[in-house]
């Protein structure tokens, strides 16, 4: 049976972030992906966006990792040559309740470390985005886009460079926790049993079920899997009038209808909020008629006929709807008390910003749970 060091499942944008934190520290990393390709689900199914850490409850994993990872992204793409654009954001009131809760979105982000936002008047907002109509807004100038796809090939190529090695089409169907470490049942095309000495489950909304998989997991330690669907759509046939993002004031389960743009400036709209029960990433044109309605309260002059479905994105969400807010989960030994496994459960936007700095924190807790030690096989 052949024995590693470190594996890493699941090629997102975290895991391919964590799978290059543990190479570059020296570990010898194997990443299974059970898809053909690297980042096919959530890490491609988002906005793109850099977000600044504005919403999430102060001294959370979301609110501290989003920050960190913010900074550190912005220097890794600057650095690498990752296109992103530092475009800003505005977060708009389009009535007098929308415009009481703004100072408490402002409180909530200062507790975060976010020390560049500020309320701006509706002359102010109208100033930067003429075609805004709103009753206020605050200017995020954090804020920014990311080719979200060069960013995980870059961090798959530093992770091989420092000697990792991605294998795709290699869906992990169970395991057992052994003396030494961590056994795992691996199929696809020449199905094998390793071992390794450490595991990072980083699957995403298959995280839950590749815990449940492996014997001598703690299933109260497991929390259950939701899935809540988000729908975009994109503007076609009407020049983007915007040059940055733009958010309504939040809604429970997501940011509303908000509108981001690429990097060639094509703007898309979305995500809305569908709780769905199994994985399903078609787009219900039916579901349009809702987005002309939000938009247009802070965008009056959308067309009709102007939105055509563009994609959607599931978040891996391990609340139910009834609670629909979360935090990250990094669930190590301390927790579960399985030697050599970190669980990532929950782990949605702001995910994207915040890899880098998960991926630190998940290099920190494998050190102090299974120190660095290359194994001959």
């Amino acid at each position: 049976m052949e024995e590693l060091d470190c594996v890493v499942v699941g090629a997102g944008v975290v895991g391919l972030a964590v799978a290059r934190a543990l190479a570059l520290s020296g570990r010898e990393v194997l990443i299974l992906e059970a898809a053909d390709a690297i980042g096919t689900e959530t890490s491609s199914r988002n906005s793109e966006v850099i977000h600044a850490g504005i919403y999430y409850p102060a001294g959370s994993m979301m609110a501290r990792f989003c920050v960190a990872g913010r900074e550190a992204l912005y220097h890794y793409c600057t650095e690498r040559g990752v296109a992103h654009r530092k475009c800003g954001k505005l977060i708009v009131a389009t009535s007098e309740t929308e415009l009481e809760i703004l100072p408490a979105i402002a409180a909530r982000a200062a507790a975060n470390g976010v020390t560049d936002l500020r309320q701006i008047s509706i002359d102010e907002a109208r100033d930067l985005e003429p075609a805004l109509s709103a009753t206020g807004a605050l200017l995020s100038p954090s804020t920014g886009i990311i080719d979200s796809h060069s960013y995980m090939h870059s961090l798959l190529g530093d992770a091989e460079n420092a000697g990792a090695m991605l294998v795709l089409k290699s869906p992990v169907l169970g395991g057992r926790v052994v003396g030494g470490g961590i056994e795992l049942d691996v199929g696809g095309d020449d199905p094998i049993t390793i071992r390794c000495r450490l595991l990072v489950n980083s699957a995403g909304h298959g995280a839950p079920a590749l815990a449940q998989a492996i014997e001598g997991m703690p299933k109260e330690h497991i929390p259950k899997a939701y899935y809540a669907k988000g729908s975009y759509f994109a503007l076609s046939g009407q020049k983007t009038p915007f040059s940055r993002l733009i958010y309504p004031v939040p809604v429970k389960g997501g940011l509303g209808i908000h509108l981001t743009l690429d990097l060639s400036g094509q703007a898309r709209f979305g995500p809305d909020v569908e709780w769905i029960d199994t994985i399903d990433y078609a787009v219900d044109p039916a579901r349009v008629e809702s987005f002309y309605a939000g938009i247009r309260r802070y965008f009056p002059e959308l067309k009709d006929g102007a939105l055509i479905p563009a994609y959607s994105g599931i978040r891996p969400k391990i609340v139910p709807p009834a609670v629909a807010a979360q935090d990250f989960v990094v669930q190590g030994p301390e927790t579960h008390r399985v030697a050599g496994l970190v669980n990532l459960f929950g782990i949605e936007s702001p995910g994207l910003t915040s890899s880098l700095a998960l991926a630190d924190h998940v290099c920190e807790l494998a050190q102090a749970a299974i120190p660095s030690r290359r194994l001959v096989s």
